[in-house]
């Protein structure tokens, strides 16, 4: 089955960095672009980044321009986020997504998600 496992959050100054990594199974990773979001608290989960099947494409939510990279390695099967210059509006839980076609159609996985905390 589809399984998608974040790690390396954690607490972190603002300005500071962290990297975050997602590893994907039980689909062929290198057929489907990758995304990631994030939910504070009290507020609706929004898209952060995404990655094309090949990683020669990204595109990130306005928020994190500039700040944030997404990247994949299909050998690993794992996709990443490195997030530079934090700032404490970051401070969310951050999720993996992969829209895979499964049972004929396309559905939806998300990992179980990873803290950040940005604060001083």
């Amino acid at each position: 089955q589809v399984q998608l496992v974040e790690s390396g959050g954690g607490l972190v100054q603002p300005g500071g960095s962290l990297r975050l990594s997602c590893a994907a199974s039980g689909f062929t990773f290198s057929d489907y672009a990758m995304k990631w979001y994030r939910q504070a608290p009290g507020k609706e989960r929004e898209f952060v980044a995404t990655v094309s099947s090949t990683g020669g494409s990204t595109n990130y939510a306005d928020s994190v321009k500039g700040r944030f990279t997404i990247s994949r390695d299909n050998t690993k099967n794992t996709v990443s986020l490195q997030m530079n210059n934090l700032k404490p509006d970051d401070t969310a839980v951050y999720y993996c997504k992969a829209a895979v076609i499964t049972y004929g159609r396309w559905n939806d996985y998300w990992g179980q998600g990873t803290q950040v905390t940005v604060s001083s």
